[in-house]
């Protein structure tokens, strides 16, 4: 059997293989705890679960949906955007509700690259950018992101022969896997570059609910411009603790939603009516428990920087996200000391290098495991390496 040249292509899927080693050590009867993937440990809110479970009940919503989403859910994002960023979106020409963001990430090369075009993608950055922008038969230009500029590109160095064929450029702040954060002045200065340049600037915002000491994050649609050129895709995963009920959305420039929706029509049948209600009740209901989640990861991000720290490792807390970018020891590399943490410790954490070839030199901790685990997680480094 004989599979399609564009699969060649494909690095094996970063979790996937983390799965693997998992399974090769527990085979072995060890107790692993997992720092690999960013997958929240907390319930999801108890309103949201309701309003699921009576949606559900409601057999009008056993029928395919819109393929554009529910109108109502669509209202509640712009709410959700005027509220949070003093944004005011269109609900019917600037938003698309999407089965997750992944979802939506995927499928935007497939709707604004041909053949040989460029897409300008992070690195180290989320892997579907890259993955995407090959399954469309584009061509992934990375963007070296460096600790001394913040984790920021050089938008000045990308070569002008590459921004010639370049037609969307990736952004992600808070950042998976760097936690870099960044103020809604980068925005304007990546804004003005996507519109002298021709380009559809993609901003993967999903985790600008969760931060730290202060930090408030901006949507890029605030910058002035931004909606000519600009969308900005956003999940109910890491805001509410939904990562299994797949539910997200896309905003921004019109002409850009309406390529993605016409995309959609074609590939899939849109989201259960009954996840976009509790959708709804997600968006519109109390925000009480985000409070008591940010304060959780606060505790477990400041526990787990003390652990590093104990080991010889120092790490500036992150103001965002749901990660640590941890640098690696003096005499290791990524794959060697995430090798090490596994024989040592029994521990999981997420190579650099599988975020791009600048993720070099770093590893990527998790602190969505619950607390006990956290806490043993961190009495285990403390005892192998410190």
């Amino acid at each position: 059997m004989k599979t399609a040249a564009r699969i060649a292509q494909l690095p094996p899927y970063l979790f996937a293989e983390i799965d693997r080693k998992v399974a090769q050590a527990r085979e072995r009867g060890a107790d692993i705890i997992s720092f690999g993937v960013g997958d929240p440990d907390l319930p999801s809110p108890p309103h949201v679960v309701e309003a699921l479970v009576d949606a559900a009940r409601d057999s009008a919503t056993h029928r395919y949906p819109a393929y554009t989403g529910m109108p109502e859910f669509r209202r509640a994002i712009a709410a959700w955007y005027l509220r949070r960023f003093g944004v005011n979106l269109d609900p019917d020409t600037e938003i698309q509700p999407l089965v997750g963001s992944k979802e939506g990430i995927y499928h935007l090369p497939v709707a604004f690259l041909d053949v040989g075009d460029v897409a300008l993608v992070p690195d180290p950055g989320y892997p579907v950018y890259e993955t995407g922008t090959i399954l469309a038969g584009g061509e992934p230009y990375l963007m070296p992101l460096a600790p001394e500029r913040g984790w920021q590109p050089d938008l000045d160095s990308i070569p002008p022969k590459v921004l010639e064929r370049a037609r969307v450029m990736w952004l992600n702040y808070p950042s998976n896997p760097t936690a870099a954060t960044v103020d809604v002045s980068f925005f304007d200065r990546a804004v003005e570059f996507c519109r002298s340049h021709g380009l559809l600037l993609a901003h993967d915002a999903a985790y600008t609910e969760i931060t730290f000491d202060g930090y408030v994050a901006p949507s890029v649609l605030q910058s002035d411009g931004a909606r000519s050129c600009a969308v900005e895709f956003h999940s109910l995963s890491k805001t509410y603790n939904m990562t299994g009920w797949r539910i997200g959305w896309v905003a921004g420039a019109p002409e850009a939603i309406e390529a993605i929706k016409r995309l959609k029509t074609n590939i899939d049948s849109g989201i259960f009516d009954a996840v976009q209600a509790a959708g709804v009740a997600a968006l519109d209901g109390p925000q009480d428990h985000l409070a008591a989640t940010v304060e959780r990861y606060t505790q477990r991000r400041n526990l787990l920087c003390e652990g590093l720290a104990s080991m010889g490792v120092a790490l500036e807390p992150p103001r965002g996200s749901i990660y640590l970018w941890v640098p690696v020891p003096k005499g290791h590399n990524s794959e060697s000391f995430t090798n090490l943490l596994l024989d040592e410790a029994d521990l999981v954490a997420a190579p650099g290098t599988g975020y791009g070839p600048s993720g070099e030199g770093f590893v990527r901790f998790s602190i969505t495991l619950s607390d006990d685990r956290l806490e043993e997680g961190v009495e285990r480094l403390r005892k192998a390496f410190g």
